[in-house]
């Protein structure tokens, strides 16, 4: 579901993604971001799986998280992911986590560099590009 250029993701925190505290351990929400990123792509009409075979790999060059808050077992929290920049062969992903009673979690980003099946830099795909700057959210705005 996307809201004002925010796509949104529902998780149900597992047992084994908390730590001996009870509580969500600090690398699991990368992995939230990835799901949010892939979810988001998926609604773009151009799933991960689906990229890859045509030649493309989104590779993580940068990532970034800010800890505020956490929850435990069985908790619901939402992975809100917005594209934040869209250049030639790169796009930065903007990352907010809230619980279900509207915490926010975790904020961060993740950069990500187009790559062919030989690593090298590509450009990313002039649709993926077009349908990106149409979601496109200046995070200047709203800090």
């Amino acid at each position: 579901m996307t809201e004002n250029g925010w796509h949104n993701t529902d998780i149900r925190v597992r047992y084994k993604d908390t730590d001996r505290m009870g509580v969500v351990y600090y690398g699991n929400y990368l992995t939230y971001f990835e799901v949010g990123r892939s979810e988001y792509m998926r609604e773009l009409g151009f799933p991960y799986s689906q990229m890859e075979g045509k030649g493309y790999i989104l590779v993580v060059t940068e990532a970034n998280a800010r800890y505020r808050s956490n929850v435990g077992y069985d908790s619901l929290i939402t992975v809100k992911t917005a594209i934040t920049e869209v250049k030639r062969i790169k796009v930065r992903f903007d990352y907010e986590i809230f619980s279900s009673d509207n915490i926010l979690l975790v904020t961060g980003y993740t950069v990500h560099g187009c790559l062919n099946p030989d690593m090298k830099p590509i450009r990313i795909p002039e649709e993926l590009v077009k349908r990106m700057q149409g979601r496109l959210i200046n995070r200047h705005e709203e800090e």
